[in-house]
């Protein structure tokens, strides 16, 4: 009997203790956050398009495409594909993107891929993709818009992100939106 309320009191402690006071310490937390831990959205016309953090499926050819997604860019459930260089599978589904990239690139030559166009990136959710990433793009989504490949990749490297550690980025969705932005 005396294990008894030693175990009763050990769940009760537990349970204030991590559904309770733990999610009301993160959630005091998430207020001092910027947008108060809701993230950071990316609006147009006052209408919220997307987040900032987390990469969405853009493959219509008329709009920059992203990192490829392990989860089909679910943010519900986030993950990589936890295969290796010496997979078999991964090494053709890679190979597969290659080949996609090329039939709708065909101006480009395989060495001119970036790997982040090719592979996914730990979370699935990626929102970014490296310059050389976007600028391959350039040309044919200034076919399919009928603009200036000049300004496409104007607007390209004015959406190089620098960081402080780390390489440079373009963030997708905040491109796609200045794209259709532009005339």
């Amino acid at each position: 009997m005396k294990n008894i309320f030693s175990i009763l009191k050990l769940t009760a402690v537990t349970l204030i203790l991590f559904a309770v006071i733990y999610p009301l310490a993160i959630y005091g937390i998430a207020q001092i956050a910027p947008n108060q831990g809701k993230g950071e959205t990316i609006s147009v016309n006052g209408k919220i398009v997307g987040y900032q953090k987390i990469g969405q499926k853009f493959d219509k050819s008329n709009y920059f495409w992203g990192r490829p997604s392990a989860v089909d860019y679910n943010a519900a459930g986030s993950a990589g594909s936890n295969k290796g260089p010496s997979n078999a599978e991964y090494l053709a589904l890679v190979q597969k993107r290659i080949d996609t990239l090329l039939l709708v690139h065909p101006y480009l030559k395989k060495s001119d891929i970036p790997a982040d166009m090719v592979t996914a990136s730990g979370s699935g959710l990626d929102p970014n993709v490296s310059p050389q990433g976007a600028l391959i793009q350039v040309k044919r989504v200034a076919k399919e818009r009928n603009l200036a490949e000049a300004k496409v990749k104007a607007l390209v490297e004015s959406k190089i992100n620098s960081a402080v550690v780390g390489p440079e980025t373009v963030n997708v969705l905040e491109l796609n939106v200045a794209l259709d932005q532009l005339r």
